[in-house]
C-alpha cells in the first residue's frame, strides 16, 4: 500500500518521464536553422518562452494554491498540447515565437505547484526533510526519457528534411497525451493546500516571505545566473558546437544519451553526495564549474573531444543543483503560500531570462563562441553569489484572511 507521497512522487515520476520526451530536442536548434533562423533569432524565441513566464507565473501559481495542483496540471499539460500543434504548423519567425510563448506559459502551470505537491504529500508522511531526495527521483525520470527520445530523434533526422522534422513533432504530441492522461492519477493531500482568496493578498503574503527570508533571493539567485547559461543558452547551441567539429549528426543522440544517463545517475545519488558534502558547498561548486566549462567550449570550438566533454560535464553538473536548491529553499517557505512563492521567485527568473538573452545579444556578432564567452561571465557572477542556510523554517504570521 503506497502512502500518499510514495503514490505521488511515482505518478510525477511517470508524468515527467513523458513530459520531458522531445523526439525534436536532439536536432531542435538544426531544425531553427534550416528553416531560416539565425543565432540571434533563436535568442529571440528563447526570449518568447521566458515572457510567457514572466506573464503567467503569478496567475498560474495563485490558480495552483486556490484550486490544487492537480487542475494546475491538467490546464498545463493541455496548453503544452497547443503548443506542439502550433509547431507542426510552424514555418516562421512568428509562428516559432508563438509557440515559444505557448510552451513557456504551459509550464506556469507546473512551476510551484509540483513542489508544492510533493512538499505536503512528504508532510503528511513526516518525510519533509526528503524533499531533494523525491525531487531528485522525479527529475531522473526526464533523463530516462532523453535517452530514448535523443537516440530516436537524432536517428530520424539524420537527413535534417522537413518530412523528417514532422514526423518528431507528431511522436511528441503522442507521448503529451500520455501525460496528460498520467495526470488523473494524482492525489492531492488531505491538507488544506487551497485557500479561498483574492489573488493579490496571496501574492503579497508570498512577497513578504522572500523580503523576511533575504537567504532566500541570494539562494536562488546563485541558482538562477548559473543555469540559465547553462542550460536555457548552452543546451541551445551545442547541436552546430556538435556537427561544425566534426560530429555526424545521428551521434548527436548517443551524446545526449551519455549525458542524459551520466545526470540520471547523480540525480539519484543526491542523498550519497549529501551526506559527505554539504549542499551549500555543492551549489558553489557546481556553479564554478559550470562557469569553467562555458569558457573551455568557447576557447576550443574545433576540438570535438573538448566539446563533447563540456556537454556531458554540464549534464552531470546541472543534474545536481536544483533538487539541493529545492531542499533549501522548501525548507524555509511556507505551507500556505508555497506554490505563489516559488511561482514569485520564477517570475524572477524570467526577468533573469530576458537580461541575459538581451545581454547576449550583443555577444551574438561574433557568433556561438562571443555568446558562450559573454554566458560564462554571467554563470561566473552567479557562482559569487553568497549562500546561506536557514537551520529553522521561517514562519510567517498568517493574515486574518488566510485563516
Amino acid at each position: 500500500m503506497y502512502s500518499i507521497s510514495e503514490r505521488n512522487i511515482s505518478v510525477l515520476f511517470w508524468v515527467n518521464f513523458f513530459g520531458s520526451i522531445s523526439f525534436l530536442q536532439p536536432v531542435l536548434t538544426l531544425f531553427y536553422l534550416s528553416n531560416g533562423l539565425t543565432e540571434a533569432t533563436i535568442l529571440v524565441v528563447l526570449m518568447c518562452w521566458s515572457g510567457a513566464v514572466l506573464i503567467g507565473e503569478i496567475p498560474a501559481g495563485v490558480f495552483a494554491d486556490r484550486f490544487g495542483p492537480k487542475l494546475s496540471f491538467l490546464i498545463g499539460s493541455l496548453i503544452k498540447l497547443l503548443s506542439i500543434i502550433v509547431l507542426l504548423l510552424s514555418n516562421d519567425l512568428w509562428l516559432f515565437m508563438l509557440f515559444s510563448f505557448l510552451n513557456g506559459f504551459s509550464v506556469t502551470f507546473f512551476s510551484g505547484a509540483d513542489e508544492a505537491l510533493i512538499y505536503e504529500s512528504l508532510k503528511v508522511d513526516k518525510k519533509q526533510s526528503k524533499m531533494d531526495e523525491a525531487m531528485g527521483k522525479i527529475q531522473s525520470a526526464g533523463f530516462i526519457s532523453m535517452i530514448l527520445a535523443v537516440l530516436i530523434g537524432a536517428f530520424l533526422a539524420n537527413d535534417l528534411n522537413q518530412q523528417q522534422f514532422q514526423l518528431l513533432i507528431l511522436l511528441s504530441l503522442g507521448v503529451y497525451l500520455i501525460e496528460f492522461i498520467l495526470l488523473f492519477f494524482i492525489h492531492e493531500p488531505a491538507v488544506e493546500m487551497t485557500v479561498s482568496d483574492t489573488s493579490m493578498n496571496k501574492v503579497v503574503e508570498g512577497l513578504r516571505v522572500i523580503k523576511r527570508a533575504p537567504q532566500l533571493l541570494l539562494m536562488f539567485l546563485n541558482l538562477t545566473l548559473v543555469f540559465i547559461p547553462t542550460v536555457a543558452v548552452f543546451e541551445r547551441f551545442d547541436q552546430p558546437l556538435m556537427t561544425e567539429a566534426g560530429l555526424p549528426v545521428f551521434l548527436i543522440g548517443p551524446v545526449y544519451a551519455i549525458g542524459a544517463l551520466l545526470a540520471f545517475f547523480s540525480s539519484r545519488s543526491i542523498t550519497f553526495l549529501t551526506k559527505r558534502i554539504s549542499r551549500i558547498t555543492l551549489m558553489y561548486a557546481s556553479g564554478f564549474l559550470s562557469a569553467g566549462g562555458l569558457l573551455v567550449a568557447a576557447l576550443f570550438q574545433d576540438t570535438l573531444w573538448l566539446i563533447l566533454g563540456v556537454i556531458l560535464f554540464l549534464r552531470w553538473i546541472g543534474a545536481i543543483r536544483y533538487p539541493i536548491y529545492s531542499q533549501l529553499s522548501n525548507d524555509i517557505i511556507p505551507s500556505h503560500v508555497r506554490a505563489t512563492t516559488i511561482s514569485l521567485l520564477s517570475i524572477l527568473d524570467s526577468i533573469f531570462d530576458l537580461i541575459v538573452f538581451l545581454s547576449l545579444l550583443l555577444f551574438a556578432g561574433e557568433g556561438v563562441s562571443g555568446i558562450l564567452i559573454g554566458a560564462s561571465i554571467i554563470a561566473l557572477f552567479g557562482s559569487i553569489i553568497p549562500i546561506q542556510k536557514r537551520r529553522i523554517r521561517l514562519t510567517v504570521k498568517i493574515p486574518k484572511e488566510f485563516q
